[in-house]
């Protein structure tokens, strides 16, 4: 997309994995000055010592020139970003296709493949998978070692296969420390690393003021539902549907399509230790919100859902399943297709 405004070839364009661009920043303040109009740098996560030069860049009155800085991790994760750029810097978020981009008719095939355009565009499942494992080789032995995990690259395999298995669940880092024998404050930094690479979602647990035992440790989700299933050894639908992680798999497929769809002031999960849970609790405009997702044609009003309308005060839950015609069970309750989120408007 950013060479649709400027040019691989231009003088304005940085591919920071390029050893021509890196050359070329050998002395940046140089080779940065004089350039006007639009600057791309692609992979700014490799050299994070160029974000003091960008200010001063950007400090500049009049502007000659604007900086569209391209990486695969968050402000928080590149060194000297965040205190750099404070105030100077705007972050566009882009992730891979979403359902309402493919179409509902392929909801499947972007369960089992993915968001990222090159697994999902495969002209075979086989070529699918081989793109994601290769992305996930990638990751381990090049992206993880530069933002300061030294592991070796079966050990940080191991890591993330664990993560991969734990998809859905309540994480405890007291069982991964032992297995890779680190600490446990190491297993919380490699997660929050993996989180800042856009890789993993941390769901973080909600507390009501209730005479009730609430969970009070976060959910783990890979993000990418073909990098998980990659990740767990799972080929194709037909693997799919036999796993045991095929229910948890649905959960943060359907989990990440509505954050990207509603983008809510908050999301949480709520479970408590007597059994009662609410996949995903959400904050919009003041009022809360509930979601449980479904892998079923017909599900129907749960304990569950009755303890959290009534505990937690939400205004309605929405029961998230994979069919194709939304309908009320309750006053609060209803069935909504997952292809139909981005309809929906609360308030």
């Amino acid at each position: 997309m950013a060479r649709a405004f400027v040019s691989a070839d231009s003088l304005n364009y940085f591919d920071l994995e390029d050893p021509f661009s890196q050359g070329r920043l050998a002395n940046p303040m140089e080779s940065l000055r004089p350039l006007k109009g639009l600057v791309v740098i692609d992979e700014i996560q490799r050299s994070p010592e160029l974000f003091p030069v960008l200010r001063v860049l950007a400090d500049r009155r009049p502007l000659p020139a604007r900086f569209l800085i391209l990486g695969s991790a968050s402000n928080a994760l590149v060194k000297g970003s965040s205190e750099s750029l404070a105030g100077r810097l705007t972050t566009i978020r882009f992730q891979g296709f979403n359902l309402s981009e493919v179409g509902e008719r392929n909801l499947k095939n972007h369960w089992v493949r993915g968001g990222f355009p090159l697994s999902y565009l495969a002209k075979s499942g086989k070529e699918s998978l081989l793109w994601r494992r290769d992305l996930i080789q990638t990751f381990l032995e090049r992206d993880l070692p530069q933002l300061g995990i030294s592991l070796p690259a079966r050990t940080l395999l191991k890591f993330w296969t664990m993560v991969a298995h734990c998809h859905g669940q309540i994480w405890n880092h007291a069982e991964p420390a032992r297995s890779l024998g680190v600490s446990e404050p190491t297993i919380r930094r490699y997660l929050d690393i993996l989180e800042g690479l856009f890789l993993i979602r941390q769901l973080q647990p909600w507390h009501e003021n209730l005479k009730k035992r609430q969970v009070k440790s976060p959910k783990i989700f890979i993000r990418d539902s073909g990098l998980l299933h990659a990740l767990l050894g799972i080929n194709s639908e037909r693997d799919l549907s036999s796993h045991p992680k095929c229910g948890s798999s649905w959960e943060g497929y359907a989990i990440e399509e509505i954050a990207r769809a509603l983008q809510p002031d908050e999301m949480y999960f709520w479970a408590t230790h007597n059994g009662a849970e609410l996949d995903l609790l959400v904050l919009q405009n003041g009022k809360k919100y509930g979601f449980e997702c479904k892998r079923s044609d017909a599900p129907s009003i749960t304990p569950s859902i009755r303890i959290a309308l009534k505990d937690l005060g939400l205004k309605h839950v929405f029961i998230v399943y994979p069919g194709k015609h939304p309908a009320p069970l309750s006053d609060k309750v209803s069935l909504l297709p997952l292809s139909k989120i981005p309809d929906l408007r609360l308030k």
